[in-house]
C-alpha cells in the first residue's frame, strides 16, 4: 500500500492508496467511495471453514477484495460508529486480538479469523464473549474503536484491571482473565458490575473509552419510554 490517511476526528474514515495491483479486503459493505479503477471481488476469504469462522466472530461471512487496475487506486473505508480507526502493523510474533466485529478493512496480506477463549471465566463473566477476532499474516489492517483509544505496552506478568467492554484490542502474546468485584457492598452499590477483566502482558493493549454497549443501555429508557 502507498500510504494511507485517516481523517475525521471522532467520525474517522480512512482513505487508502494503491498501487497498480495491489487489493484490500473487506468485510461486505465497509466501502464508502472509491476511484473507478477499483475492481470489486466478492469471495470466501479461505473457503467455507474460514467463512464460517469469520460469521461466528461478528464478521461478514464474505469478504470483498479491492484491487487497482491499469494504475494507481484509491479506496476509503469509514468507521460505522463514532471513535477512532486504528492502524495495526500485523506481523509474525505481532498477531492481535480484536473484539468482535472490530475488522474494518486490510491489506490482502493479514488474516481474519476466530479467536477461542481459553478460560471458562473470561468468556461468561468477562464481557469479551468466547469468540472474538484474530488478525494474523503481514500487512496493514484498520479496526474500529469505540470512541477514543488508549495504548499501554505490558511488561512481562505486568497486569492491566479493565471494566467489562473497555477492553479493543491487544496482541495475542498477552493473557486475557475475570476477576470478581471485592466486597458484596462494591458488587451490588458500585455500579461497576461483579467482574472485571484482567489483562497480563507481555504485549501491546489497546482499549476504548466508549463501548456500544454501555452506549446501548445509557439509551435503553429512553426508547423504554411510553407517551
Amino acid at each position: 500500500m502507498r500510504k494511507y490517511e485517516i481523517l475525521g476526528g471522532n467520525l474517522p474514515v480512512v482513505v487508502c492508496e494503491l498501487s497498480a495491483g495491489e487489493s484490500m479486503i473487506t468485510e461486505s459493505g465497509s466501502m464508502s467511495w472509491m476511484s473507478p479503477n477499483m475492481r470489486m471481488e466478492t469471495t470466501t476469504g479461505g473457503g467455507v471453514k474460514k467463512m464460517l469462522g469469520r460469521l461466528v466472530s461478528g464478521d461478514s461471512a464474505f469478504q470483498n477484495r479491492y484491487t487497482a487496475e491499469g494504475g494507481n487506486g484509491m479506496i476509503a473505508f469509514a468507521s460505522s460508529f463514532p471513535g477512532a480507526i486504528k492502524a495495526l502493523d500485523i506481523r509474525a510474533g505481532h498477531s492481535m486480538i480484536v473484539q468482535k466485529s472490530a475488522f474494518l478493512a486490510s491489506e490482502a496480506g493479514v488474516e481474519l479469523s476466530m479467536h477461542f477463549q481459553k478460560k471458562l471465566g473470561s468468556g461468561f463473566f468477562g464481557g469479551e464473549g468466547f469468540i472474538m477476532q484474530k488478525l494474523s499474516g503481514n500487512g496493514t489492517a484498520f479496526i474500529e474503536i469505540d470512541g477514543h483509544a488508549t495504548e499501554y505496552e505490558l511488561a512481562p506478568g505486568q497486569e492491566l484491571l479493565v471494566s467489562t467492554g473497555y477492553l479493543a484490542a491487544m496482541e495475542e502474546t498477552c493473557t486475557m482473565d475475570v476477576v470478581m468485584v471485592k466486597g458484596a457492598k462494591n458488587m451490588l452499590l458500585g455500579g461497576e458490575g461483579v467482574f472485571n477483566t484482567v489483562v497480563r502482558g507481555p504485549g501491546r493493549v489497546i482499549l476504548q473509552t466508549m463501548p456500544i454497549s454501555k452506549v446501548a443501555e445509557l439509551l435503553l429508557p429512553f426508547f423504554n419510554t411510553k407517551k
